[in-house]
């Protein structure tokens, strides 16, 4: 449970990837599809005479096809409280029955579901985790029943500090690096105007991290995507890829390779601004 944007899915991903090898190994269902008592139907399958019988449940048939997963029920304060009576067993002895009757065991899944609940007492109480622990149990037990909350393992997120944003950048910025690199063979120069300008853009807003991909897909990657696409056109060979910040704006420089036969008088070097 926690703030939006401070890594709760991203946890979810890297355990996928760390405990089984890959994301493929990752169910994901969005709990606010289940926002009506009936759609339990959806998860499990339908019982006998019902419309749907036979075609299995989204939530059975991937743990019957992935016994060794994990399972992340995404935004559970969303769906009706009585779609979560599903998982008392689950929960408590690794076991839950179809829409069929036929028993499914999850003995193996690790089940997460996150939450924004309660994040204004996160918020508040970050600095005292003691608290933070009394003061969040009632708001969570507004919404899950007791006996279910007690089969489950809360795990407060705290907001993103600077610091910690400031990690996520510099990680997301090294693996472009390496793409950049591998894709043309060239050398690299981010300046580090462009962490503090990322950094500046995301603290805008109270999304967190959520932001990051949002700032470098849409709004640092294109100017330079124009100019590398132009030179593959022409089929140019690049020898330096440079992003920076100008007037608040992030730019991008392509040079080209010199050319060996001729004895330029300067670089070829473009630059574009968004």
């Amino acid at each position: 449970a926690g703030p939006s944007g401070v890594g709760k899915t991203e946890t979810v991903l890297q355990l996928a990837e760390l405990l089984y090898g890959g994301r493929q190994y990752l169910t994901t269902i969005n709990m606010s599809e289940f926002q009506e008592k009936h759609t339990v139907s959806r998860l499990i399958g339908s019982p006998p005479g019902y419309v749907g019988y036979g075609e299995g449940g989204v939530l059975t048939e991937a743990i019957r096809q992935k016994p060794y997963s994990v399972v992340l029920l995404d935004e559970v304060e969303k769906a009706h409280p009585d779609v979560l009576n599903l998982f008392y067993q689950a929960f408590d002895k690794g076991e839950m029955a179809d829409g069929e009757g036929r028993l499914i065991d999850c003995k193996n899944v690790v089940f997460f579901l996150t939450s924004n609940l309660g994040y204004q007492v996160i918020v508040e109480h970050a600095d005292n985790p003691e608290a933070m622990q009394e003061a969040l149990y009632p708001v969570l037990a507004d919404f899950f029943k007791p006996a279910l909350l007690a089969r489950m393992e809360v795990v407060p997120y705290l907001p993103l500090s600077r610091e910690t944003l400031a990690v996520i950048i510099a990680g997301k910025l090294a693996r472009l690096d390496n793409v950049l690199r591998a894709r043309f063979g060239a050398e690299v120069v981010i300046e580090p105007e462009v962490t503090d300008e990322i950094m500046q853009r995301v603290t805008r807003a109270e999304n967190g991290a959520r932001m990051l991909e949002s700032v470098i897909d849409g709004e640092m990657l294109p100017p330079l995507s124009l100019l590398l696409l132009q030179k593959m056109a022409a089929n140019i060979a690049i020898a330096r890829i440079t992003l920076g910040v100008a007037n608040g704006a992030f730019t991008a420089d392509v040079e080209d390779v010199p050319d060996e036969d001729t004895q330029p008088v300067a670089e070829a070097e473009d630059e574009a601004v968004l």
